[in-house]
């Protein structure tokens, strides 16, 4: 299908295309026929919603199953996104974005082609853009990130047409989550050893527990430990036991780990950090099926499965001698990847508002994520999301947690989110992925080259922010800074720079004396209603009248 025939918007031909590929997405998930479904199979196009005023619907995605060459039309009443195995669908609805649709044309070389429904409307990766502009392969498997009329926040990226795996309690539905689920499903009821890799963060014994729960051996024992919290000269004890009178000390007879995870799971996080001793303890046992603890003379059986996991460069400890090749290779029977925060962009705002709630449910303030009203803001911005969306995440979902606790903790009470210093710095230290969104031409180069003509308070940041969020986000906190940015999810001294270019918000020291005295007189002082009638910030009123006070003009002026 091609522009031209996909026909007007709400036409016929338009239904007619949306519907052909709705019926790919049932409460199962994607259902492809069976000669379609298999792993690195056909690619589908998937639209993404990572941030909607409605938080219910983050999430939500739309997914088109066809070959490349469809103009996509992407507008206020189309198409329709549905939350992961649900039947409810719904278009964006949001009165901002515009009805007539934005094109999203995906190539035969797999690039994307975006023709934006008119200006000011469409940006990607931040840039606006207002005519066609055509999108790598790279960068589109990558995912682009599109915001629509600054309320919607879609990435845009491809995705294999497989059906879903079992989710073992994981939250995520990337495609990267999706490999590493279809892994534990391949494993979970062989016998082997798994060994699980990855950054620090990614959720391994997560992962890990997901193999014992889909496994033969999940009503039996699940037992782990960190082997970097193991002194090493206990390491040994902890985990094959000891008889008593074995060492000084040993009062009692000990039973380690191997011996009470028998018939169940034992995860070994940290592998890398296991003393050499202790290794070939591990080797035999992996080896025999036996154990022998410290001071005894014979053997036991044990009948354990071993998943071990490490952040580690292993083949770099064996050549350097920190740790035993034939324990790696025997440790390797199975070897899972689980990749990190950052390559699985659409999984940030589901797992953040996953957070969320149970942090926020934890102070009793579940609320929070409730639509907003009467066309209040919405407690969680926007902009703050995509400054999370874009952020490197060098920690993974666990730094992500503690994101999402030091929100609602520093957010209690207040009617918006509060951004504290160490946040805001954590946000402007981070710098964006680099790579080139854009082939002809490319913003990121249109964006270096316009960089020494630019007005400096055009920031990509600011640019964000339309007028009626500013006036709204400022009336909201009462004039108040720290508040208003927080609401509008940017740092205090990009709400200076949108402040001072806004023809619609006025400092206090651009009020006329008079107009300051009389209003003074009429509110008999009080800075808050002073700031309420006159809409400026209290602490530039307080300075203003201050300076009045010092040169005799106001007798009663706030004290220094």
């Amino acid at each position: 299908m091609t522009e031209g025939a996909r026909g007007e918007p709400g036409s016929s031909a338009e239904r007619s295309f949306w519907e052909s590929w709705h019926q790919v997405e049932t409460l199962n998930g994607l259902e492809t026929p069976p000669a379609r479904c298999a792993s690195g199979g056909p690619h589908g196009l998937r639209f993404t919603l990572l941030y909607h005023p409605d938080l219910r619907r983050v999430g939500a995605r739309a997914t088109v199953v066809a070959a490349p060459g469809y103009a996509v039309p992407l507008s206020r009443l189309e198409p329709d996104f549905a939350q992961p195995r649900s039947h409810e669908r719904a278009p964006l609805c949001d009165p901002h974005v515009s009805r007539k649709p934005h094109l999203v044309t995906w190539g035969a070389d797999e690039s994307l082609t975006i023709t934006p429904a008119g200006r000011g409307q469409l940006s990607v990766e931040g840039e606006p853009i207002d005519d066609a502009h055509r999108f790598s392969a790279e960068a589109l498997r990558a995912g682009l990130i599109l915001q629509l009329s600054k309320k919607i926040v879609i990435l845009v990226h491809v995705v294999t047409t497989a059906p879903p795996a079992p989710r073992h309690g994981l939250v995520g539905e990337s495609d990267a989550l999706e490999e590493v689920l279809r892994s534990v499903a391949r494993v979970a009821d062989l016998q082997v050893p798994v060994l699980l890799r990855g950054e620090t963060g990614v959720g391994k014994e997560r992962v890990a527990q997901a193999i014992h729960q889909a496994s033969p051996r999940a009503c039996r024992p699940w037992l782990a430990v960190n082997m970097a919290a193991l002194a090493p000269t206990t390491a040994a004890s902890e985990l094959f036991g000891h008889a008593k009178g074995s060492f000084t000390g040993a009062h009692h007879r000990h039973v380690g780990l191997f011996e009470r995870a028998h018939g169940g799971t034992l995860f070994l996080d940290e592998i890398g950090d296991m003393p050499m001793d202790v290794q070939a303890m591990l080797l035999r046992a992996l080896e025999t099926g036996t154990i022998r603890p410290l001071g005894e003379g014979e053997e036991r059986a044990v009948d354990v499965r071993i998943i071990a996991a490490t952040d580690a460069d292993l083949e770099q400890a064996v050549e350097q001698g920190r740790f035993r090749a034939p324990l790696l290779h025997r440790l390797q029977g199975y070897t899972i990847t689980i990749p990190s925060l950052r390559q699985s962009r659409e999984d940030i705002p589901r797992l953040l508002l996953h957070f969320l709630r149970e942090e926020l449910a934890r102070v009793g303030e579940l609320s929070r994520l409730e639509p907003p009203v009467d066309g209040a803001l919405p407690w969680f911005p926007r902009s703050l999301m995509v400054r999370l969306i874009q952020h490197g995440w060098p920690g993974n979902v666990r730094q992500l947690r503690n994101v999402a606790r030091q929100l609602v903790i520093s957010s209690r009470g207040s009617d918006a989110v509060v951004i504290d210093e160490s946040l805001e710095r954590m946000l402007e230290q981070a710098g964006r992925t680099a790579r080139p969104p854009s082939d002809a031409p490319r913003l990121a180069e249109r964006r270096d080259a316009d960089a020494s003509t630019a007005n400096p308070a055009d920031h990509p940041m600011d640019r964000e922010v339309d007028e009626d969020a500013l006036l709204r986000a400022l009336r909201q906190s009462h004039w108040s800074i720290g508040p208003a940015a927080a609401t509008l999810g940017v740092s205090r001294t990009a709400l200076y720079r949108l402040i001072e270019r806004s023809p619609h918000v006025r400092k206090a020291a651009d009020i006329p004396e008079d107009e300051l005295m009389r209003c003074h007189e009429a509110c008999g002082g009080d800075l808050d209603a002073m700031s309420a009638r006159l809409e400026v910030s209290k602490r530039g009123l307080t300075l203003r009248l201050r300076e009045l006070g010092r040169s005799g003009r106001l007798r009663e002026a706030p004290p220094d």
